[in-house]
């Protein structure tokens, strides 16, 4: 057994506690690992490795929260981005499972709200939001049910991507027009009977002045 003499705030890390046994400097946790701890208290060789790992799991799910907080992420992202920072795959596991059970970490809902927000701001067809989600890691049955879901119109997304890309088409006749347009829709992964009635209508519009 030994016995805890002191605990200390990290002077660099104030979020973490240096635990000194039998008067010497013996390991680092967090503090809320530690903070059932007090000095005198008597700690197993058990008990000092369960606290270990409990710490270890702490340090890598404050990293996950912090790799999530700039924004939404899946949870093939957390479990790649703690790989890149040597985590193992054991507590990759138990961090990801917590995130999920508390739905910090969503993979239907970071879908959902993946496809609503390119519908809104980069409009996309339906093979290029299957190809990016897939490359986000999203499973291929949610990924379809969010589509069937989640997707607008296709034709009226195709719309409003031609929409904004016709300002820049301005200057050039039908034939340029048509082929620079049928080539931008097609690479944001609109079929194409979607393009192909999105390039007449904006054409149109802009051929009768409305645009």
């Amino acid at each position: 057994m030994n016995r805890i003499t002191a605990l200390q705030l990290q002077t660099h890390n104030r979020q973490r506690i240096n635990v000194f046994l039998d008067g010497e400097f013996a390991f680092g946790l967090s503090k809320i690992t530690a903070a059932w701890l007090e000095v005198g208290q008597e700690l197993s060789p058990e008990k000092i490795e369960a606290l270990q790992a409990q710490d270890a799991e702490e340090v890598a799910l404050q990293r996950a929260l912090k790799f999530i907080s700039y924004r939404p992420r899946s949870s093939t992202e957390i479990r790649q981005n703690l790989r890149n920072k040597g985590v193992s795959e054991d507590l990759i596991d138990k961090v990801v499972t917590r995130l999920e059970s508390s739905r910090v970490v969503d993979d239907k809902g970071f879908a959902r709200m993946w496809v609503e927000n390119r519908s809104d701001y980069r409009p996309r067809g339906r093979r290029m939001l299957s190809f990016e989600l897939k490359q986000k890691g999203i499973a291929e049955d949610i990924i379809r049910e969010t589509l069937d879901e989640s997707l607008p119109d296709e034709d009226e997304l195709a719309y409003q991507a031609a929409l904004l890309q016709s300002r820049k088409l301005r200057q050039m006749d039908w034939a340029e027009f048509r082929r620079k347009m049928y080539d931008h829709l097609a690479r944001r992964g609109f079929s194409y009977d979607a393009a192909n009635a999105a390039v007449h209508r904006v054409w149109s519009e802009r051929d009768s002045g409305s645009l």
